[in-house]
């Protein structure tokens, strides 16, 4: 049984993150919900969301990613799992997991087909997707992201059966 730690739930926008990680952290004896986006919301004025080629956008983006990995830690050390859910794409998914110094730490990427992102995304009141196309952010996650951890294509599963490989398979997902 995971009781302790950190476990990163990455994917594209409306891959099922969210919901994921809810499921995951109520199904454990100790866990927190640590959503990445909460500390993007927190800039009260000067935000700037991140957009292809914006220096400025890229930066708080990774900022948030270092206030993200740092609330998980604290988490951790007071014994506590901590979910953490974001968005992690590209080469800063390796940089990512030594920002988090807890141990485990267990990796989880969320990769549903793009036609089925595209769906959800289409049936969600909240849109995700600006200056990226979920065609863009899924040719991202697919060659530039590094394969660290457990990669599930859940494209045909519901959330619950999700989590359930995610706590069978638990072991693949530590890096």
């Amino acid at each position: 049984m995971l009781n302790r730690g950190v476990v990163l739930i990455s994917g594209i926008m409306a891959s099922g993150k969210s919901t994921v990680a809810d499921l995951l952290a109520r199904r454990l004896p100790r866990a927190a919900h640590v959503r990445g986006d909460v500390f993007r919301r927190l800039i009260v004025t000067g935000g700037v969301p991140p957009a292809p080629g914006d220096d400025e956008g890229l930066e708080q983006l990774w900022l948030r990613y270092r206030i993200t990995a740092g609330v998980a830690d604290k988490y951790a050390e007071a014994g506590f799992t901590a979910v953490v859910q974001d968005v992690v794409l590209g080469p800063v998914l390796a940089d990512y997991t030594t920002w988090i110094q807890a141990r485990p730490l267990y990796v989880v990427v969320l990769a549903p087909r793009a036609d089925v992102v595209a769906r959800r995304e289409s049936d969600r009141a909240k849109t995700g997707y600006g200056d990226w196309t979920v065609r863009d952010l899924d040719t991202s996650l697919r060659e530039e992201t590094p394969r660290l951890g457990l990669w599930l294509d859940t494209s045909d599963q519901t959330p619950e059966e999700t989590v359930d490989e995610i706590l069978a398979r638990i072991d693949e997902a530590a890096v």
